[in-house]
């Protein structure tokens, strides 16, 4: 088997009304969709713009996609290496990386920085479609507002993850809001409260609130250290998919739970890959940050299911989901 063409698609679908009014553009996003001669596709996906990719990409054209060490590659070739191997062999991605632990894969409602009440109105609508958990980029300002308009709301089961960018920036003012968040009893963690250079005051936090403390890493050095620092409850994993299977196997060490966020505001294909690997991680029991259903078009036309604020993780061989292209050339920029 060879691989007889290389496409590349930058795609641009917008982000749903409520989020486009503040950030009409989050990143670049560039598919890929490797054809063979034996007639199978695989498709990738990543951050970036597809006149800097093209060069690098087209150079697989000719090799033998079973041949090449996929991880070894960039991860959106690496995500179509294994859907052409997981359709070569009859058998879904998740396979390729391990024992399947769940079939279902949470993940989480979002909204960008909004006032209190347009988030309130969001956490209704999230609710309302079967989410239990939603993402919040928050600002110290009206952060507890926010919170308390929410619950009103979603209703006291609808959890709220709270993620300043750091922009609490020290642990007195952490620590104060969390002090006034506490009483609503739906703060499910402060993620990068504070700044990320000093893992005593995320130490110091953690004495500080029952409200689980979390930091968004990748490399599995900046695991450890954080795990040997005793500086965190829960950790947000991004990354190539090998850099968080390896980083995972260090917090199930730990008996610390995480969630995974490989592509963020992505498109379908990167949550599907995603959602195949979080399916053998025995540590992903968190809600996921893998979020196409914040967009106004989903490509997968719905075979990448969603129901409840679950994935149900696909089975077909492969990624096991169907791209749309129509979708594609609706919102193709380049």
């Amino acid at each position: 088997m060879r691989i007889r063409q290389v496409d590349l698609f930058e795609v641009e679908i917008p982000p749903i009304a409520p989020i486009a009014e503040i950030w009409p553009k989050i990143y670049d996003l560039t598919l890929v969709k490797l054809s063979t001669d034996e007639g199978l596709v695989g498709w990738g996906e990543c951050q970036g713009r597809k006149a800097d990719l093209e060069t690098r990409f087209q150079s697989y054209a000719g090799q033998d996609p079973l041949a090449l060490d996929a991880f070894a590659q960039p991860d959106a070739i690496n995500c179509a290496l294994l859907d052409i191997a997981g359709q070569a062999w009859g058998v879904p991605v998740w396979r390729l990386f391990g024992e399947q632990v769940r079939d279902r894969v949470p993940v989480s409602y979002w909204s960008s920085p909004m006032e209190p009440a347009q988030t309130a109105a969001q956490a209704e609508v999230g609710a309302k479609a079967g989410f239990t958990n939603h993402k919040l980029k928050a600002r110290p300002e009206t952060i507890v507002e926010t919170v308390r308009l929410m619950k009103q709301a979603a209703g006291p089961d609808y959890t709220v993850g709270v993620d300043p960018n750091t922009l609490f920036v020290q642990p007195s003012l952490a620590a104060r809001l969390a002090k006034e968040l506490e009483p609503f009893g739906t703060v499910a963690n402060f993620e990068d409260p504070v700044l990320k250079d000093n893992l005593d005051w995320y130490r110091l936090l953690r004495e500080k609130t029952w409200i689980p403390i979390a930091l968004h890493l990748g490399a599995p050095a900046g695991v450890l250290a954080a795990l040997k620092a005793e500086a965190v409850d829960q950790i947000n994993l991004g990354g190539a998919a090998a850099q968080v299977r390896k980083s995972a196997a260090l917090c199930e060490a730990a008996n610390v739970p995480i969630w995974v966020q490989m592509g963020g505001l992505c498109l379908g294909v990167m949550a599907a890959y995603s959602v195949h690997l979080q399916s053998t991680l025995a540590a992903a029991t968190l809600a996921c940050d893998e979020l196409p259903q914040m967009r106004v078009a989903d490509l997968t036309d719905g075979s990448l299911q969603l129901s409840e604020g679950h994935f149900t993780v696909p089975e077909g061989p492969g990624l096991g989901i169907h791209v749309d292209e129509k979708v594609i050339e609706k919102y193709r920029v380049a």
